[in-house]
């Protein structure tokens, strides 16, 4: 399913149990790799044992990979952070779907632990382009799958992000 050069680069991959898979990949920052996880987390009605073990295995995993690496989080984490953002200021914005949930507590602290920005609640969007989860009768409509990534590769005003030149559009 990789192209040869995606394959080249690909460092390892690894299964975490049923619900996290990660993968490690070189970049062109040769000191840099991009370190992708991918999970599926318990339903929020789940038990709190579950929850527990997920939480705790995705946060180890975490811990593994070095602070000068990327880390992208994603998948379907059963969690709504709404746009209630009081206390996790630094690691999302006020552009969340409904009502935190208790997954979207445990999500957010996670996030907030390793310093990781939960995308989606970054920049405004209608209410139909957040949704990633949509009932079968059409009536109740969700945001619970989330992309985060290290706080330290987001853009900010600054052109320079730790040594990585940003080339925007209209930028000199």
């Amino acid at each position: 399913m990789l192209s040869k050069q995606a394959q080249r680069a690909l460092i390892g991959r690894e299964a975490h149990g049923p619900r996290i898979i990660t993968a490690s990949v070189r970049t062109k920052q040769k000191k840099v790799k991009l370190n992708i996880i991918q999970s599926y987390a318990p339903a929020n009605d789940s038990n709190e044992e579950d929850k527990d073990e997920f939480y705790n295995r995705l946060q180890k995993i975490v811990e593994t990979f070095r602070a000068k690496d990327i880390v992208i989080l994603m998948g379907d984490f059963n969690a709504k952070i709404g746009p209630d953002n009081t206390g996790y200021e630094q690691d999302m914005r006020i552009h969340g779907l409904g009502v935190m949930n208790d997954n979207g507590e445990r999500f957010a602290e996670l996030c907030a632990l390793n310093n990781l920005v939960i995308g989606g609640s970054i920049f405004p969007h209608k209410q139909i382009h957040k949704n990633t989860w949509v009932s079968l009768d059409s009536v109740t409509e969700n945001q619970i799958d989330h992309i985060c990534i290290s706080k330290k590769f987001t853009f900010s005003s600054e052109p320079e992000t730790l040594g990585f030149k940003l080339h925007l559009p209209g930028s000199i």
